[in-house]
């Protein structure tokens, strides 16, 4: 019966075996926890071999809005229709119609000159004001929604995609290989892991980049193992603890073009390996990336 009994330090509860496995691969077990008085144990490095990591989702919020799909134009199209249908005259338009009638009674036979105390002087009508509104409207340029950025699909530039949130991946090297993911940094001992995550931005880019992290708790949890050729009993893999974080102002100007990009959740997919890519999808929201 003691055999079969796993105690559980973190809810200092006792679980009876498949209960208690299911506990030790939980992201719980990958944090510092007491096992009992006056006894600390590393439970992600010094048990199991895997080292704990912060990282920062960084996003850039939309610009522009984004333009309307067919169903939102019909809609906007009829409640446009509906207020237009209910509502009163303007100041504006009951202006225009009551000169209007001058103009009328003016071009009238039986017309009496001494009627109206404003002949002789000149007036801006209301049409008048219309019609020089229109002429600047003619002038005026919408900017373009697709920058020259969007034409060339430079990535590295945080002046694309204006319409949509963008997300900062960096290129690290795992092993022999070169593998993209979001800024993270090993925990050290002493922070908490939001901490963590806010020295990995810091030592990303120094003063270049400010942003405002969403929380104390992680929005999502990744665990991977090291390739085989760097792996070692006392350092398997990484178990990652995301944090959320929106950009305020800066950009990447130090680092290496190449070594990082600025994408959509769309264009997640072109980087990250599927598994991590499934555990980011989670937690990354953005309308534009929903089909209608």
């Amino acid at each position: 019966m003691a055999a079969a009994l796993r105690r559980l330090p973190v809810l200092g509860l006792w679980l009876r075996g498949p209960a208690a496995a299911a506990a030790r691969g939980s992201p719980l077990h990958s944090l510092k926890v007491t096992g009992g008085p006056g006894h600390d144990t590393d439970a992600g490095s010094a048990v199991l071999g895997w080292q704990r990591c912060g990282a920062v989702c960084l996003q850039r919020a939309a610009v522009l809005s984004r333009e309307a799909n067919p169903m939102e134009s019909a809609f906007a199209r009829l409640l446009e229709q509906i207020e237009l249908e209910k509502s009163l005259y303007s100041d504006h338009e009951l202006r225009v119609f009551e000169e209007e009638e001058k103009i009328q009674r003016r071009q009238a036979v039986d017309y009496d000159s001494d009627e109206e105390e404003d002949i002789g002087q000149d007036i801006v009508t209301g049409q008048d004001l219309e019609d020089v509104w229109e002429q600047r409207l003619r002038q005026f340029k919408v900017a373009d929604r697709v920058l020259e950025t969007d034409k060339k699909n430079d990535r590295s530039t945080l002046n694309r995609r204006l319409d949509e949130k963008l997300v900062l991946l960096i290129k690290e090297k795992v092993g022999d290989e070169e593998v993209w993911l979001l800024p993270q940094s090993e925990w050290k001992p002493g922070e908490t892991m939001r901490q963590t995550a806010e020295r990995t931005l810091s030592t990303l880019s120094g003063d270049e980049l400010r942003a405002v992290f969403l929380g104390n708790a992680p929005a999502g949890f990744y665990k991977y193992k090291y390739p085989t050729a760097v792996r070692t009993s006392s350092n398997v893999g990484a178990k990652v603890f995301f944090f959320k974080a929106l950009l305020i102002n800066g950009d990447l100007k130090t680092r290496k073009k190449g070594d990082y990009v600025w994408v959509t959740k769309s264009e997640l997919k072109d980087y990250l390996k599927p598994k991590y890519l499934q555990q980011v999808n989670r937690f990354i929201f953005d309308t534009a990336a929903v089909d209608m």
